[in-house]
């Protein structure tokens, strides 16, 4: 593979703090590389010194000669008095943009519902985010910068973009680098993931999943002091395994040392207790909703709406932007009234919405974190265990130091954190999170979907990130043309429901489809083909277990072996390197064939 460009020392300081001391990495022909790592930490920063855009404090960057590196940054530099169609294709005439089907799939993809004319400086603040990306991914780049590239895409928005990022180049060609907290996208779209922490860069191989696997393993070989964190990557990474084992398909990791890693972690949360629980504390009667229709502004955006929520109900509710999502939240909760039909709240329901805006914060902006939360209850159960407020916030990701803060100068993250706190210590039976992963790293994600684990209520989740609607829900209902469906099989069936096609097939390949051609007439595996995988199936997993036997032979004869005999030991580990690689073909094939069945 061709060297892009690399780093060599670098360090990067300001007056007040240093981020990096002295990071050396590269960036080669067909990296795809995601970055991680705690809010403040420096992952924005190692993106726009990699990308040219901030020179760092000592050593260097290199770069090869004619690179054409394209940024993607959380600044707005696009002109307020343009329109939609000068900033995406800029002078081209439109015989010659129209003419390019990668053109037409990113105004599709990511613009297809805005006025093409347009002024920039009427639009929203996401819908002028999408315009960015679309202007960005208009152009021919060796490398891609993204900071943040899911921010304000709805979940058919993610998988578009994970397809197109995954067609626009050519095997082995061009690469890309992403700082995202979306961590299915990461496992949709990454080879490779850098860990931006303490100053330095670790990298890891695969994308979120496999990061999580060596992560463990990382923080099970550390001090003490790590042992709460690995606790809690090893609960995730047992989310992995048994909630959605087709994720670490993607990642090149043996299944059994997964599998050995976690087989005493008991299951991310017993639903059955769960249930119970908030059986008790809601009683039958939790809110029903019969036939609603809601009309604003002239305009219907419910019709006729069922849904009758059940107590300890963890429901994820889906749908692109715009579709009603918040406004069927407002119905739940009580904040509008359908226009027809009707919504009645059992009399033991206690409400709380996690909104986007803060609200809760707002009263308290002047003082510290310790005072706000000395004022509220003295304990909180959580799990069968009885906790304080500040251990609550440790559980969250607060700091001790962190506690004398003062609210108005605590990071979005830590707002959110801090929200999620209070509305928990109130003690609600139905919890609302409304975009609940807004400003949080991976670590904060899932620091909080663990507490979320363990709470007894219904729980109901509106959210783009659709490894955080898997990760907590365990039913999936879909807003669809002002009218809820249940999905029983999640995201993968509501992209199929509302015509995208999952990660596999790309946007290029969507546009050179024929017109009218939808992504569900893809044709599955007939009769004869799908026996016939079925039968090479099983057929890898025998080749699997005797090459997993032969492995453990040789290891038994390097232990009996004579460890002065180097000729000998040589032998032993060149067939050891041969096993382990016929392993990993025989693993990657068996992934292949079982993803075939599945789909």
């Amino acid at each position: 593979m061709a060297h892009l460009l690399g780093a060599e020392r670098v360090g990067v300081a300001f007056p007040t703090r240093t981020v990096f001391e002295s990071i050396s990495l590269g960036l080669e022909d067909g990296d795809r590389i995601g970055i991680v790592g705690r809010n403040g930490d420096g992952k924005s920063t190692l993106l726009r010194v990699l990308a040219g855009s901030l020179e760092p404090s000592s050593g260097r960057v290199t770069r090869r000669g004619g690179l054409q590196v394209g940024v993607l940054d959380q600044r707005d530099t696009l002109d307020p008095d343009g329109t939609i169609a000068q900033a995406v294709v800029g002078d081209r005439p439109e015989h010659e943009w129209a003419g390019d089907a990668r053109i037409r799939d990113l105004i599709a993809g990511l613009v297809g519902d805005l006025d093409w004319h347009a002024r920039i400086g009427d639009l929203s603040g996401g819908q002028r985010r999408r315009v960015a990306l679309a202007q960005l991914l208009a152009g021919d780049w060796d490398v891609l910068f993204l900071d943040e590239p899911t921010n304000h895409l709805d979940v058919q928005g993610i998988a578009w973009l994970a397809d197109h990022l995954n067609a626009r180049f050519a095997t082995g060609r061009g690469a890309f680098v992403a700082v995202t907290h979306d961590r299915w996208f990461l496992d949709a779209v990454c080879t490779g993931t850098w860990e931006v922490h303490d100053h330095v860069v670790e990298p890891f191989e695969g994308g979120y999943a496999a990061y999580v696997l060596q992560r463990v393993e990382r923080d099970r070989m550390a001090a003490a002091s790590e042992a709460k964190r690995q606790n809690l990557m090893k609960k995730e990474l047992a989310w992995l395994r048994r909630g959605a084992p087709a994720r670490t398909s993607k990642p090149k990791f043996r299944i059994e040392a997964a599998t050995q890693l976690i087989e005493d972690e008991p299951p991310v949360r017993d639903p059955i207790q769960l249930a119970q629980l908030a059986a008790t504390r809601l009683g039958k009667d939790v809110v029903d909703i019969e036939g609603a229709s809601v009309e604003l502004g002239g305009k219907r955006i419910l019709d006729d709406v069922t849904w009758r929520i059940a107590p300890g109900e963890r429901a994820g509710v889906l749908g692109r932007n715009g579709a009603g999502k918040s406004t069927l939240l407002a119905l739940i909760a009580g904040r509008i009234r359908p226009t027809s039909g009707r919504v009645k709240t059992g009399k033991t329901v206690k409400i709380a919405e996690l909104t986007q805006e803060l609200e809760e914060l707002k009263e308290h902006e002047d003082e510290p974190v310790r005072t706000v939360v000395g004022r509220l209850k003295s304990s909180y159960v959580s799990g069968g265990k009885e906790l304080s407020p500040g251990q609550l916030l440790e559980r969250l990701g607060f700091r001790s130091g962190e506690l004398s803060t003062l609210v108005k100068d605590l990071s979005g993250g830590q707002r959110r954190r801090l929200q999620l706190l209070l509305i928990l210590l109130d003690e609600p039976n139905v919890l609302i999170l409304d975009e609940p992963t807004n400003d949080l790293d991976t670590d904060m994600l899932a620091a909080m979907e663990d507490v979320l684990d363990s709470w007894a209520g219904c729980l109901i989740v509106v959210s783009h990130d659709r490894y955080l609607i898997e990760r907590v829900t365990d039913h999936q209902y879909a807003v669809i043309d002002g009218r809820l469906e249940h999905v029983p099989g999640g995201v993968d069936a509501y992209l199929e429901r509302s015509g995208k096609a999952s990660v596999g097939r790309s946007g290029a390949q969507a546009a050179a489809a024929p017109a009218g051609a939808d992504a569900t007439d893809a044709p599955g595996l007939s009769g004869a083909e799908r026996r016939a995988m079925e039968k090479e199936a099983a057929s890898l997993d025998r080749r699997l277990a005797k090459a997993t036997s032969d492995r453990e032979r040789v290891l038994q004869r390097f232990e009996s072996a004579d460890h002065t005999d180097f000729d000998a030991l040589a032998a032993l580990q060149a067939e050891l390197a041969a096993v382990d690689e016929r392993i990993e073909q025989l693993e990657e094939q068996w992934l292949e064939a079982h993803e075939a069945l599945e789909s």
